[in-house]
């Protein structure tokens, strides 16, 4: 694990090409969860399905998307992202790595 500094101030705790985003209470960045509290993280998973596939499995369970599909930042370089809740209101990324050109 190693804490990663991004836009500014911001941290992270990255492991190998995941990453845990850590949000200051009171200062979280859009989205969030619905609920944050002190300790709390969210959630980044990569897949290699493409994400217009998910959106449309998530669309067909019921699954609202949150935001996106959105570029970002993550532990892998840069992504493409759909964020939707857990059934607890946690935020949950599912995230394409955008292949270099």
């Amino acid at each position: 694990m190693r804490v990663a500094t991004l836009d500014g101030d911001r941290k992270a705790l990255e492991f190998g090409s995941q990453r845990l985003n850590l949000h200051e209470l009171g200062h979280e960045l859009e989205p969030k969860a619905a609920h944050p509290l002190p300790g709390s993280a969210d959630l980044c998973f990569l897949t290699a399905s493409p994400l217009e596939e998910i959106i449309v499995h998530l669309r067909s369970c019921d699954v609202d998307i949150v935001a996106g599909p959105l570029p970002r930042s993550g532990a892998a370089g840069p992504l493409t992202s759909v964020y939707l809740r857990d059934p607890d209101a946690n935020l949950i990324e599912i995230a394409n790595v955008v292949p270099d050109v």
